[in-house]
């Protein structure tokens, strides 16, 4: 009797603990974000873009630790929505206001609030549009009963990886016009309109999610990860938001070719 009670009370605690891996990876996640934005009001932005990409890898390995141990719950899927706000929604939102203010005022100071035209305001607010949006596509994302092997809009990760890399480009580039564009308002603004619009758009996007390693269902995927290889080689950090492109390209292509066959 002692044997059974034994065997199955290690039975219990083995599934409990599985079950908790992915929500600490999760959770990683989380706290990675978190300090993300401590760090950016701290004015350590580049590594607070360094704690966004390792934030990205907690957010991958959450998933593919979840369906490796068979422990997919509605706890872990919600808490995976709610880090990903934080991490890929304001966490780079603050990251692109610390770029929106280099922009206007030629450093990461504001002056005092009475100096600030409307105009201005206007500018400093815009870089908030990006956790709204990455809010509504998470929570759309968790009715959408279509995203379970692709998704519907820009995923946020990719939105927030986006913007961050231009930060470690005007930091590892000395090119006069790609620092003036990047530190351009009125550019920043349309960059962040338009992927807003991306991550709520009815725009279907492949995922990396791979059911095999065969190639017959995983063509898009082998082709992305190739070419994204070869510009990590190639372009070094300006690598980044050309994948991301690249990203957006290859669904729209995909999407083509789906719809001809």
């Amino acid at each position: 009797m002692c044997i059974i009670v034994y065997t199955f009370t290690n039975i219990f605690m083995a599934n409990a603990i599985k079950r908790l891996i992915p929500n600490t990876i999760t959770s990683l996640n989380l706290l990675s974000g978190c300090i993300s934005i401590l760090l950016s009001f701290e004015g350590y932005l580049l590594a607070a873009v360094y704690l966004i990409f390792l934030a990205a890898i907690f957010d991958f390995f959450d998933g593919m630790s979840a369906r490796l141990l068979n422990v997919y719950s509605v706890l872990g899927k919600e808490l995976d929505s709610l880090a990903d706000v934080v991490s890929f929604g304001v966490a780079p939102g603050f990251i692109v206001f610390q770029m929106m203010k280099v922009a206007l005022y030629g450093s990461e100071q504001i002056p005092y609030f009475e100096f600030i035209s409307a105009k201005d305001y206007l500018f400093l607010l815009i870089p908030f549009i990006i956790p709204i949006f990455s809010a509504i596509r998470l929570a759309k994302f968790n009715i959408d009963e279509r995203q379970t092997d692709s998704f519907i809009g820009l995923p946020t990760p990719a939105n927030a990886l986006f913007f961050v890399s231009l930060f470690i480009v005007t930091q590892t580039n000395t090119n006069d016009g790609v620092l003036s564009l990047f530190f351009n308002r009125y550019f920043l603004s349309v960059l962040v309109i338009v992927f807003s619009y991306l991550l709520v758009a009815e725009f279907p996007m492949f995922s990396l999610k791979f059911k095999n390693l065969g190639l017959r269902d995983n063509k898009i995927q082998f082709l992305f990860i190739g070419l994204s290889a070869i510009l990590l080689i190639l372009l070094h950090s300006i690598a980044v938001p050309v994948i991301i492109i690249l990203y957006l390209i290859l669904s729209a292509i995909n999407n083509w070719v789906y719809k001809l066959n």
